[in-house]
């Protein structure tokens, strides 16, 4: 009997190793046995059916890119024209490339949302990111979640940020700070004349 380990099982199916995990939850393809140190083992014999019949996604690959603010126009090609590059060399076709010029805690991107709508549709197969907090600031577990639910693959590039943990806090900060105070200001704007009218 040949046991294999979950990583080795979930390369067999076609999955993450996540989803096994989740399965096994819910009482689906439980381990055959675990080892002293608690590692799930799967006998082979019982995987070999299963695998090729998980199903996916079907449709394009879109490479989605952002950045915060206009001045930063230029890292926006270089992202999307690394991501194209990215796919041209893993010889992906049917690619689509969608920008975003935008603070990370606004979720009413246009080309967030047009991602959004083509993953729930059932229209993409693949979804590429230079980083993880291009997609979002806060919250893309949450897209990445929908992502596996539908069988959308995510390739992450960069899965380390470049930015050690420190610049990165800074700098979350910071677009926190201008995204409410130009909410606030602009609530006051339009405040103003109404005063004034009255």
């Amino acid at each position: 009997m040949r046991l294999l380990s979950i990583g080795k099982t979930a390369t067999e199916l076609g999955v993450a190793a996540s989803t096994l995990r989740r399965r096994h939850r819910r009482g689906l393809l439980p381990p055959s046995c675990r080892t002293i140190g608690g590692h799930r083992r799967y006998q082979r014999d019982t995987v070999q059916p299963l695998a090729g019949t998980e199903a996916a996604a079907t449709g394009k690959t879109i490479c989605y890119a952002r950045v915060s603010s206009h001045d930063q126009a230029e890292q926006l090609k270089t992202q999307a024209a690394r991501l194209e590059k990215h796919c041209a060399d893993a010889g992906i076709p049917d690619i689509e490339v969608i920008t975003d010029l935008g603070s990370g805690l606004n979720y009413r991107k246009k080309g967030l949302q047009q991602l959004l709508g083509d993953i729930l549709r059932g229209r993409v197969a693949r979804l590429v990111l230079v980083t993880k907090d291009r997609l979002l600031r806060f919250g893309s577990e949450l897209l990445f979640r929908i992502c596996e639910f539908l069988h959308v693959e995510v390739a992450v590039l960069n899965a380390v940020p470049d930015l050690s943990r420190e610049p990165q806090l800074t700098e979350e900060l910071v677009e926190i700070l201008t995204v409410f105070s130009s909410r606030l200001y602009g609530s006051r704007s339009r405040k103003n004349p109404r005063a004034l009218a009255v």
